[in-house]
C-alpha cells in the first residue's frame, strides 16, 4: 500500500472517529443529566422549546449550583431544627393549616442556613435539584398543597413531603427515603 493511499486511509477513519464522536456526545450527555436529575430532567425537557433547550437548563442549574457556598448544618444547630420540626407536628393537630405554612418556612429557613438562595419557590427547587433530586418531588407536592385551600388529610401529605426534605437538608443529601420510619 502507498504511502498516500495509507495516508488517505488514516484520515478517512479519523474523520469518521470524529463524526462518531459527535453523534455519541450528546447521547452520552443525556444519560448523565437522566441519572442525576431523575424525575426532574423529564419534568425539565418536557417544559422547555426542546430537548437541547432543557438540558441546557440543566447544565446551567449544576454550573450555579457549583459556585454556591453550601455548608453543613453544626449538629447543635441540626438538634435546634429537628426540635422545631417536631413543634411543626405538634401544631398540626390544633393547627393543619398553619402548621403546613411552618413546615414550608422551617425548610426555606434550613436551606438559607446551608447556604442556598431563598429568593422564590422556583429558584429554591432549582437549587434543590442539584444535590436533592431524590425528595425534590416531595418539595415540589408540598409546597404545592401549602399554596392553596387543602383538606386536612391533604395538609397531612404535604407534611409528609416537607419532612422528607427538611430530613434530607439536614442530613446535607445523604438522606435515605427508606429512613422516613425510622
Amino acid at each position: 500500500m502507498s504511502a498516500g493511499v495509507l495516508a488517505i486511509v488514516v484520515l478517512v477513519v479519523i474523520v469518521a472517529a470524529a463524526g462518531i464522536a459527535l453523534l455519541v456526545r450528546p447521547a452520552l450527555r443525556s444519560n448523565k443529566l437522566k441519572r442525576r436529575f431523575g424525575p426532574e430532567y423529564d419534568r425539565v425537557v418536557t417544559a422547555a422549546p426542546d430537548k437541547r433547550s432543557g438540558e441546557h437548563e440543566l447544565l446551567d442549574r449544576e454550573r450555579k449550583h457549583a459556585d454556591l457556598e453550601l455548608r453543613p448544618l453544626e449538629p447543635a444547630r441540626a438538634a435546634k431544627y429537628s426540635e422545631r420540626w417536631n413543634g411543626v407536628q405538634e401544631q398540626f393537630v390544633d393547627d393543619p393549616a398553619g402548621a403546613v405554612r411552618e413546615a414550608d418556612r422551617l425548610v426555606t429557613e434550613v436551606m438559607a442556613e446551608r447556604g442556598y438562595p431563598t429568593g422564590g419557590y422556583e429558584e429554591q427547587a432549582a437549587h434543590l435539584s442539584v444535590r436533592h433530586t431524590a425528595v425534590l418531588e416531595h418539595y415540589r407536592k408540598g409546597h404545592e398543597i401549602a399554596g392553596r385551600d387543602a383538606s386536612t388529610e391533604d395538609q397531612r401529605t404535604a407534611i409528609v413531603h416537607f419532612r422528607e426534605i427538611f430530613r434530607d437538608l439536614l442530613d446535607d443529601g445523604h438522606y435515605s427515603t427508606e429512613d422516613v420510619n425510622a
